[in-house]
């Protein structure tokens, strides 16, 4: 477990990409996925969604564990999307909502459980920002993404998720997003927090990429562009960054 933690915790850049069970209907199309990823060959692979069901779920990690070398790591979507044949967990805490449930509900029922589990447990201050569309995340947690002009509400959102002890932030523009994190949001976050900064949401270019490492993310996340077009897995591999996994 400690091993998990030092690669999210060292200096280098990482890309992580995110597989939404729910998108991935068949093993054959995990097993194409997971040849172009391993090519990539990304510090991590995240797998969630928020609408995804327990035994879909499950399904994906073993499926997915069983071809790759990569980490796995859970981004839940809620508290039943645990399993121990995962690496890790993305223990997340929506820290820019103002429903309890997603802010400690789901992690109230899910904490006993994981504790059993051989898995790294890394908690995450978690942030919505506004994509210009309504994200399956701000539906179903019913919570109020931060406008994306407004980086004070950002910064501080992050430094209070810090001093809470969480081991990392994720700014987040939603599934599916028109826009991405703003480069100014990403970079006023980052000058104040100690911690690593995990950034997602509609990147779906080398150069959207390479603007958020540039603007001080430590890790990016890409989803919906694997969706739409999995040979971008190939493209990736000329990203610049010296992201990958060892």
């Amino acid at each position: 477990m400690g091993e998990i933690r030092d690669i999210f915790n060292d200096s280098s850049k990482k890309l992580a990409i995110l597989i939404d069970p729910d998108k991935i209907r068949n093993s054959e199309d995990i097993a194409t996925l997971t040849d172009k990823i391993n090519f990539l060959n990304p510090t991590f692979i995240f797998v969630g969604g928020s609408t995804v069901d327990e035994a879909d779920f499950d399904r994906c990690i073993v499926e997915i564990k069983q071809r790759t070398q990569i980490p796995v790591i859970i981004f839940p979507g809620s508290y039943q999307q645990i399993s121990e044949k995962a690496d890790g967990i993305l223990f997340l805490s929506l820290i820019s909502g103002r429903n309890p449930d997603y802010l400690i509900g789901h992690q109230v029922r899910s904490a006993h459980l994981l504790k059993k589990m051989a898995i790294c447990s890394v908690p995450t201050g978690y942030i919505v920002i506004d994509g210009g569309k309504n994200s399956s995340v701000a539906y179903v947690s019913q919570t109020t993404p931060i406008p994306s002009d407004q980086n004070s509400i950002a910064v501080k959102t992050a430094i209070a998720g810090e001093m809470l002890g969480m081991s990392t932030i994720f700014l987040d523009a939603g599934s599916g997003a028109k826009h991405v994190v703003p480069e100014s949001m990403i970079s006023a976050v980052k000058g104040e927090i100690d911690i690593p900064l995990i950034v997602g949401g509609g990147i779906r270019s080398i150069e959207e990429v390479e603007r958020a490492f540039k603007a001080g993310a430590d890790i990016v996340v890409i989803g919906n562009k694997i969706e739409e077009d999995n040979d971008f897995l190939l493209d990736l591999k000329g990203v610049r960054t010296n992201s990958t996994h060892s």
